[in-house]
Parts: structure tokens; C-alpha cells; sequence
């Protein structure tokens, strides 16, 4: 006979519950892109829909458990059948028809149960090819997801460093309309002032020139007669020593 537990809806509840929280999660994905932080958000309800994939891998294994105890109900199932089958023709052959009719109507009876339960089992094995094959699209459909958010975060980290990088262009593009144009042309004032200064004070510092450089020349022409009389007196103090020394000489030529 089928065993209650799996008659129970118990199991198939189970997985529908997490086929229905996949679908949830799934959805919660495509719909966060509003948040303040959408990435960090998507891999939230990532990392949850794979907790429930991995709840509903656990269900699914515990559901083929329970088709495995039917698999083996109905060989045991097959093996009475051909046993009571085979004790009846014997029975028939020994002409022991009360016996064997006992035995035939137990042969009914598990053939009976045998056919329920291949039925039984034919249909838990539809149904757990199709809860496996849920599980393996969720599967795929979450690797999927998780390229996504990959590819999302790396492009959203480049759309920001691409914002910022305009930002500061902006920020430094030279405008006479912009504070930085303003500034600079303020500074450029300043400059073009102290220049004028420098020019004007170049300007003044030619006055009075004229003046120092005749004062000069007449330095330079009263050096020059200074330094001329000097050296006039100096040949005729000279002159005057050869004078002296000149008789000297000539006594010690006489002397000699």
C-alpha cells in the first residue's frame, strides 16, 4: 500500500510554497532599481532566493525518498504477484482447488495493490521530474541573475566614476561667467595693476638721471686733473733727485 506520508499533501505543499517564493524573489528583482542602494539590494534577494532554492532542493530530496519507498513497494508488489501466481498453478496442478482458490484471491487482492500502486508511481515520478526540472530552470535563472548584478555593478561603478569625471570637467572648464572665470579675471586685474605700478616707477626713476651723470663727467674731469697734476709734480720731484746725484757721480769719476 502507499505509504500515508506521501499521499499526504504535505511534500507537494512544501514545494509549492518555495516555487511561489522563487516566482516572489524573482519578481523583488526586477523592481529594486528605485532603492539607494540597488545593487546591494539585488544581491540581498539573491542571496534569499538561493537560501529558497536551496530549502527547495532539500524538499525535492526528501520527496524522492519517499517515491523510492514506492519503487520498492512495487517490486516487492511484483515479486508476491508472480509468487501467489506461481503457488496457484501449482496448487491447480496438484488438483488442491480449495487452496488454490484461497491463494487466487489473495493473487487478486495484490494485484490490486500493485496496480495502484504503478499508478501511484508513475504519478510521483511525473511529479518529481517536474519539480526537478522548476528547480534546475530556478537554478539556471539564478546564475543568470547573478550576471546580472555583476554586470549592473560594474556598470553602475562606471556611470558614477563617468558622472564624477564630468563633474570635475565642468567644475574646471574656464567661463568669465563662472565663479572660477570671475576669480581669475580678478587676478588678472591685480597683475595688470602691479605692472603699471612697475612701469610708472620705471618711468620716475628716469628724472634727476641727467643731473647724476654731469655730476658724474665733472668727477670723472677733476679725477683726471687731479690725477694729471700729480703726475707733474712727481716727474719734477724725480728730475730734481737726477740733479743732485749727477756731481756726486762725477767726483768719484775724478777720484778714480
Amino acid at each position: 500500500m502507499l505509504p500515508r506520508t506521501l499521499r499526504d499533501a504535505g511534500v507537494t505543499m512544501i514545494l509549492a510554497k518555495f516555487f511561489r517564493a522563487i516566482r516572489a524573489q524573482l519578481n523583488k528583482l526586477a523592481n529594486v532599481f528605485w532603492e539607494a542602494d540597488p545593487i546591494a539590494q539585488m544581491q540581498y534577494e539573491y542571496d534569499r532566493a538561493l537560501e529558497q532554492l536551496k530549502e527547495g532542493r532539500t524538499g525535492l530530496e526528501q520527496y524522492r525518498g519517499l517515491v523510492e519507498r514506492v519503487v520498492r513497494q512495487v517490486k516487492i508488489g511484483d515479486a508476491e504477484v508472480k509468487r501467489l501466481t506461481t503457488h496457484t498453478k501449482m496448487l491447480l496442478k496438484t488438483g488442491d482447488r480449495e487452496r488454490a482458490g484461497v491463494v487466487a484471491l489473495q493473487l487478486t487482492r495484490a494485484k490490486a495493490a500493485l496496480d495502484e500502486n504503478r499508478q501511484q508511481l508513475a504519478m510521483h515520478e511525473a511529479a518529481y521530474a517536474n519539480n526537478l526540472k522548476k528547480i534546475q530552470h530556478a537554478s539556471r535563472k539564478l546564475v543568470e541573475v547573478k550576471d546580472k548584478i555583476q554586470r549592473y555593478d560594474a556598470d553602475l561603478k562606471m556611470s558614477e566614476a563617468e558622472a564624477e569625471i564630468a563633474k570635475l570637467s565642468a567644475s574646471f572648464d574656464i567661463d568669465v561667467t563662472s565663479s572660477f572665470g570671475q576669480l581669475e579675471d580678478a587676478v588678472q586685474r591685480r597683475i595688470d595693476t602691479n605692472r603699471g605700478k612697475a612701469r610708472v616707477a620705471a618711468d620716475l626713476s628716469a628724472d634727476g638721471l641727467d643731473k647724476i651723470r654731469n655730476d658724474e663727467k665733472t668727477e670723472q674731469a677733476m679725477a683726471a686733473d687731479a690725477l694729471a697734476e700729480l703726475e707733474s709734480e712727481l716727474r719734477e720731484t724725480t728730475d730734481e733727485a737726477a740733479g743732485e746725484q749727477s756731481p756726486v757721480r762725477d767726483v768719484q769719476k775724478v777720484t778714480e
